[in-house]
């Protein structure tokens, strides 16, 4: 089985470089982009709409070759969305089980 990677990648738009026109279309390009590469989602959060700074972060699980080519394909894309950077981290995620359960 591969080595995989649970992840969080973020994207926003707290500078306003976005329209809510590029803002939606950078959020879908994002979302394709990882649920076209990950294994599993765990999670898929967005900022309140009446929120002052629109963000949104994705949850997921990855192979590590996946990762190498997503990490490309994200860099690519704050590029061309005139942004700074995408935030990526990789958790230590550790599974605690309940005490005394079978």
């Amino acid at each position: 089985m591969a080595e995989t990677l649970t992840v969080y990648a973020s994207i926003g738009n707290s500078d306003d470089k976005l329209s809510q026109a590029d803002w939606h279309h950078f959020h879908a390009v994002f979302n394709a982009a990882v649920r076209h590469h990950a294994t599993r989602i765990y999670g898929d959060w967005v900022s309140p709409s009446a929120d002052r700074w629109q963000n949104a972060r994705l949850a997921f699980e990855i192979t590590a070759d996946s990762a190498t080519a997503l990490r490309t394909e994200l860099a690519a894309l704050a590029a061309e969305f005139h942004q700074d950077s995408i935030a990526w981290a990789v958790a230590d995620t550790d599974f605690i089980g309940a005490q005394g359960r079978a």
